[in-house]
């Protein structure tokens, strides 16, 4: 399965605004790094901030995770009998997002992580 196709299957709005938050995400820790490296400032301004967009990413997964699961249940409640392959199917859909906001927030997780750790080193030495 092609990255589009999940993209498309996980849901077009969520994915979307997720992607946008690990863009800010990529956006703040290049900029940091230029800050670290380039410019040879070492200050903590808007380091937090490369956290905070994979957390957003992270919650904005579970929140399409949740809609969607509702509007899964509100289709299974009004057709009545339903398959377990169709229900095992939607629950694999369902993952989609949550899984895709994990993955910018494991990787803004350790961004932050090294960033931080390099500050921390350049600070008292």
């Amino acid at each position: 399965m092609k990255l589009i196709d999940l993209f498309y299957e996980g849901g077009p709005l969520f994915m979307s605004i997720i992607t946008i938050w690990g863009i800010g995400m990529l956006v703040f820790s290049v900029q940091k790094i230029i800050h670290f490296f380039v410019q040879q400032k070492f200050t903590q301004n808007s380091l937090g901030l490369i956290l905070l967009f994979g957390s957003l990413a992270i919650v904005t997964g579970f929140l399409g995770q949740a809609i969607g699961m509702l509007m899964a249940f509100d289709a299974i409640e009004a057709a009545g009998d339903i398959s377990p392959a169709l229900i095992a199917g939607g629950l694999k859909v369902s993952m989609i997002t949550p899984l895709y906001g994990t993955i910018i927030f494991i990787f803004s997780l350790i961004v932050w992580g090294v960033l931080r750790e390099i500050l921390i080193r350049k600070t008292e030495a």
